[in-house]
């Protein structure tokens, strides 16, 4: 049995921020895996190549690229860099992003201006000057990587709760200003997805326990989960799917 070509995405090429490890990286390769084109982006070049190692396919089809997603200088020219050196962008995922727990009695403004420029800002310098270019070519993907937390929060990351609420919202934004144009922009919202930074929470037995019990599917997200609705998102399968959120929790957002 074939695929129905409406989710055939071979050739095209796509751009991973955040892609060095965890759900970027498991990201990454199921795109390479579709039959993509993959360019990996972080700031640690060393991460960088030892993740690029892992994926599958020729080697021509896997590519680094090293910018800082924050800053928009770097950003401008980071994908100038990639559209001449790779070729043009079809399908971007805007993944990078980190938590910082902490109350917000005491959260630090340094730690706000970090995590609000690593999950927010970068999404729109990275999607603004990609879209630069969909626009004029009629035709793209960007698909933002959201949260549970753009819908609920706890104690202690209200912070990265307001980051991807915000995230949210810009994905709305985006498709209201570059639908026009052809171009689809969508968020993934993972539910818990146990990587190696979430490792000390899966690792905590009353933590663990309570995703458990509160996830409809009885577990934790695997990153491998994810995989299956960024494909979607970025096939022709999805063309007339804009502005929308597909949460991949597990159920969480759908019981109390």
């Amino acid at each position: 049995m074939t695929a129905h070509p409406l989710f055939d995405i071979s050739g095209r090429t796509a751009l991973v921020t955040g892609a060095g490890r965890g759900i970027g990286l498991a990201l990454a390769r199921g795109l390479a895996e579709a039959g993509c084109t993959v360019v990996l982006n972080g700031r640690d070049a060393g991460r960088l190549t030892r993740a690029a190692a892992e994926l599958p396919g020729d080697r021509d089809r896997i590519h680094t690229a090293v910018f800082d997603v924050t800053d928009g200088t770097s950003v401008a020219a980071g994908i100038a860099d990639v559209e001449e050196r790779v070729g043009p962008l079809d399908i971007l995922v805007n993944n990078a992003g980190i938590q910082l727990r902490a109350p917000l009695l005491e959260f630090a403004d340094a730690d706000w201006h970090r995590i609000l420029d690593t999950n927010l800002t970068s999404a729109f310098l990275v999607g603004r000057e990609a879209a630069r270019r969909m626009t004029e070519r009629g035709h793209g993907k960007i698909i933002n990587i959201c949260s549970l937390q753009s819908e609920v929060v706890r104690p202690g990351i209200a912070p990265y709760a307001a980051t991807k609420g915000a995230l949210k919202m810009l994905t709305k934004g985006m498709c209201a200003e570059w639908g026009p144009s052809g171009v689809q922009v969508n968020g993934l919202g993972p539910g818990y997805i146990e990587t190696e930074l979430t490792r000390p929470l899966v690792d905590d037995e009353e933590f663990g326990a309570w995703v458990r019990r509160r996830t409809p599917a009885g577990r934790w997200g695997r990153t491998e989960d994810l995989v299956g609705g960024v494909l979607f998102l970025a096939s022709h399968a999805a063309d007339f799917v804009s502005g929308q959120i597909l949460y991949v929790d597990g159920g969480m957002t759908s019981v109390l």
